[in-house]
């Protein structure tokens, strides 16, 4: 670890990279904190303590606290999300885009243009929806709008302010991935979520010394994040090792061939993205229905709240869909079929060719099916805690997930640049000894 720190401060690539992505984070934290015109903020402090254990305390979670405090991002970076979400379905349903995705580096601009398009127009609806909730939110007579603000300049400004802040929050996680070290996306995330557990832990602090929470509760909840944070490591980490052995082939008057390798597939393939975008769309008509003054749709947006049954089954099942869904896209079974096959490679016992690719999508589908069970466990963790214990903040199995495996994935990025660096180094001190010679 110390050697790796090393090598990050003496490597100035990977270095400015670093210093980059944090500049970046910085830049997200400073607009978390600005609010959008003609909100009285006392009022909605008071609103949101209110209701801070609910679906908004739950979405405030992934905003970093942007959303309590009614700020330019306020939306995060949600309906990016959901806008990859309904592209990339689209792209296996719709031939074109399925053409574009196979184009190498212009169809995938073209894409994420389409993706960023998508990203304003549920921007716009999204922020709309607020707009009109905030309306009607207070408590005790204190509205969250200050009083005498015109109607309809206050949806136009809101629905800008909310529309250009995610539009710039996309535009600073493809920075990040372009120009810094890690997706940008899942760091933005990230960034927002360890924001707010100094507060949360502050809060628990104080529960604890009122008496509301006991020490062993504490102690409890605290050895059950820990032995959370130990099986996401273990589950991310873990992979099938599946043997392939490669026929001899006779080249001159020499024999090559004949070793042996293994093709790794990981349990959890899909990573973080099915709990990301599975939260994405619950979070969609559940904002809608929580701010609408609506009697039937409060009735809706009161079964999705966390922890309820009808949004834990969809939350779970959406879970599934994903994890399979980003399986299929990273894993081709007839593909890796085909070049097993056209290498030499084949697996023991098993014939090459149509019986390879059976096999190869029958350990996919059973990894998937084991992956999925663990991501639901422990996405399901929050809500459980909360009932058992009544822990005053929903840092559970998402939030964790996210923590570690976005942590994770940073890491094996920064290990593989300086593994690569290194590489080239010793390549051209090889080239240097050549040329001596």
């Amino acid at each position: 670890m110390v050697e790796t720190l090393k090598n990050i401060v003496r490597i100035e690539e990977l270095r400015k990279r670093i210093l980059f992505t944090l500049a970046m984070l910085i830049v997200f934290r400073i607009g978390a904190h600005i609010p959008i015109p003609g909100i009285d903020s006392s009022a909605l402090a008071e609103f949101f303590n209110a209701n801070s254990q609910g679906l908004l305390g739950h979405l405030d979670m992934f905003s970093g606290g942007a959303l309590s405090n009614m700020t330019i991002f306020a939306l995060g970076i949600m309906p990016y999300i959901s806008a990859s979400i309904i592209i990339q379905l689209l792209t296996a349903v719709f031939p074109f885009l399925e053409r574009l995705s196979k184009e190498g580096e212009a169809g995938r601009r073209k894409i994420t243009q389409y993706t960023r398009y998508g990203t304003i127009v549920l921007s716009i609806i999204q922020g709309f929806g607020i707009a009109v909730g905030l309306e009607s939110m207070g408590l005790g007579g204190n509205k969250v709008v200050l009083a005498g603000v015109n109607v309809w300049a206050f949806r136009f400004i809101t629905v800008l302010t909310l529309t250009a802040g995610t539009a710039f929050i996309m535009w600073v996680g493809e920075q990040i991935s372009e120009r810094g070290i890690g997706n940008g996306i899942s760091l933005i995330i990230f960034a927002g979520i360890i924001a707010g557990i100094p507060a949360a832990t502050v809060q628990t602090a104080s529960l604890m010394k009122t008496g509301e929470i006991s020490l062993f509760v504490f102690i409890l909840v605290l050895l059950i994040i820990i032995a959370v944070i130990g099986v996401v490591i273990f589950f991310e980490t873990a992979n099938r090792k599946i043997a392939v052995q490669y026929a001899r082939k006779v080249q001159g008057n020499r024999m090559s061939g004949g070793q042996f390798s293994h093709l790794p597939l990981k349990i959890n393939a899909s990573g973080v993205i099915p709990p990301i975008f599975a939260s994405s769309i619950l979070a969609f008509p559940a904002t809608i229905t929580g701010f609408a003054n609506i009697e039937w749709v409060q009735d809706i947006g009161n079964n999705l709240l966390p922890g309820k049954v009808l949004y834990s089954v969809i939350f779970v099942i959406l879970i599934f869909f994903f994890c399979f869904f980003y399986t299929a896209i990273q894993y081709n079974p007839v593909k890796i079929a085909e070049e097993l096959k056209k290498y030499g490679g084949f697996i023991p016992g098993i014939r090459p060719g149509q019986k390879t690719a059976e096999y190869l999508n029958l350990v996919l589908t059973r990894l998937t099916f084991g992956g999925a069970i663990y991501l639901s466990l422990i996405c399901v963790l929050p809500s459980i805690l909360y009932d058992a214990f009544k822990v005053p903040f929903y840092f559970g199995g998402t939030a964790v997930l996210i923590v570690v495996g976005v942590a994770l994935d940073t890491m094996l990025q920064v290990e593989t640049f300086l593994l690569n660096k290194n590489y080239d180094g010793f390549t051209k001190k090889s080239k240097k000894r050549r040329r001596k010679y």
